[in-house]
């Protein structure tokens, strides 16, 4: 009878072993993790009106405030092709694969074997003569064997735990690379428009500085001025052509970046953005809402939190190494040297016990892990509270620039306006012989320079707005 129920009294053991994990689940060695709670300034300091730190900007597809469907195409293809974010996912997988794995040390392992062997056994190297068998000797066997780990100090939980934390971490990674890809994607095309736009207001100067060209040889050739105002007007004409390769390269540059972060080859958006079009402009001001939310929102916060979680549960795993380890293992199977029999009661052996582990000497290899772990803990503790700070230190800065540069913005504007009136003026008096040519040159080359200053300014306006999209961690939500 006894015989006959091998199996279910094995399978009884194990449910037997079972059951005391789970009475002993209670004793998990090692800290729990504990949400940190620092401490965030009650609003921005940079921010332009008390309002902005009270209302928060939905964030969540940040770039269509711009008003621009050719960024917003761009976007698009770059969430569904950018390389960087490919390989983000893969990390996702792989540590949902791992996290299997770990877990699976909390289930017994089960092999199945199976031998069959034909064997002779010398007759005169047999000193009992009783069992040699001149024509050789069968071996049919098969069965079962099992070996279940109770994780009685909680070593295993802990490794969960931590595995699950590296799921986090992988995909608040992803998170944070997609915020960073939004950001670039946009910064990339802002760059284009604007090297579009320095490049138009060049052209338009050097036809400009041309016709300022054409009147001095005619005054020249007519006696009414000197051939230094010749050759000043070619100078004039010759430096600002030159800034005109250095600009083009910008712009193709820019272009073919774009194109890899859209997962294509760098020229494939050439005949798309060679066309020029306007420089994206944003709001005034956008409302930040309160220091606060980037807890929630920013997901390289979460990473860190999710990277400290994972340390303070592996302080658990080592810790459990120090406590003793309890096994039980069973076995069960048919063993036979004839075939015919190999079914048979007679032909069944089982074996069931449990066993213990407990390193006694190790020259504190055990506790010196625990104190790496410890260190590693305290490390991770110390960079979520960096990553907090810089995040912090990204708004402000972000705030602060975007503020400041549309007071430059409004301040070129005006120079701009006051350079055009005094370039017209002065061609006009030099066309009557009323100033020399020097101030023709002076008042273009202001006018240019303006100009020039003005459409930079604008780009910086709007590069400035997606670095405070960025920093307020925005976009991520469009996964």
């Amino acid at each position: 009878m006894i015989e006959r129920d091998l199996s279910f009294k094995l399978l009884l053991a194990l449910f037997l072993g079972g059951f005391m994990a789970v009475v002993l689940a209670s004793c998990t060695v090692g800290p729990d993790f504990l949400k940190p709670t620092p401490k965030m300034p009650e609003k921005w300091a940079e921010a332009p009106t008390s309002e902005t730190t009270v209302k928060s900007l939905d964030l969540s597809q940040w770039w269509t405030i711009f008003k621009d469907p050719e960024l917003d195409s761009l976007i698009e293809r770059g969430v569904q092709a950018n390389l960087d974010l490919r390989i983000a996912e893969a990390r996702i997988r792989e540590a949902r694969a791992q996290r299997v794995v770990v877990a699976s040390a909390a289930y017994p392992e089960i092999d199945a074997t199976g031998v069959y062997s034909r064997a002779r056994t010398s007759e005169n190297a047999n000193t009992t003569k009783v069992t040699a068998m001149p024509g050789g000797a069968n071996l049919f066997l098969a069965g079962f064997d099992a070996s279940w780990e109770i994780d009685v100090f909680g070593g295993v939980r802990r490794a969960v735990e931590a595995a699950n934390a590296d799921i986090a971490v992988t995909v608040e990674n992803r998170r944070d690379v997609l915020v960073t890809l939004l950001a670039e994607v946009a910064r990339n095309y802002l760059e284009v428009r604007g090297s579009q736009a320095r490049l138009g207001v060049a052209e338009k100067n050097i036809f400009t500085q041309q016709q300022a060209l054409e009147i001095a040889k005619a005054r020249y050739e007519a006696g009414l001025s000197s051939e230094l105002d010749v050759a000043q007007a070619q100078a004039q004409l010759a430096t600002t052509e030159a800034e005109i390769p250095a600009l083009e390269t910008s712009l193709r540059q820019a272009i073919h970046q774009l194109g890899v972060l859209l997962g294509e080859s760098p020229e494939s958006l050439l005949t798309e953005l060679l066309p020029m079009g306007p420089i994206p402009t944003g709001p005034p001001a956008i409302p930040a809402g309160l220091p606060s939310d980037l807890l929630r929102r920013r997901p390289d916060i979460r990473q860190a939190e999710q990277e400290l979680a994972g340390a303070t549960a592996r302080i658990g795993v080592v810790t459990a190494d120090l406590f003793p380890k309890f096994f039980l293992t069973g076995l069960v199977g048919q063993s036979s040297v004839s075939g015919s029999d190999f079914i048979q009661a007679s032909s069944r052996y089982w074996s069931v016990g449990p066993t213990i582990n407990w390193p006694v000497f190790t020259a504190g290899r055990l506790r010196a892990q625990v104190a790496v772990q410890n260190a590693r803990e305290e490390q991770a503790a110390i960079r979520y509270e960096r990553t907090v700070l810089t995040a912090l230190k990204d708004v402000e800065d972000a705030l602060i620039a975007y503020s400041k540069e549309q007071v430059t913005r409004d301040s070129l504007i005006q120079a701009v306006k006051a350079n055009r009136l005094a370039s017209d003026i002065a061609n006009e008096l030099y066309t009557r012989g009323l100033v020399d040519f020097l101030n023709v040159l002076v008042t273009q080359r202001a006018e240019y320079t303006s100009e020039d200053a003005l459409t930079q300014s604008a780009q910086r306006v709007s590069s400035n707005l997606v670095a405070l999209f960025k920093a307020l961690g925005g976009g991520w939500e469009v996964d």
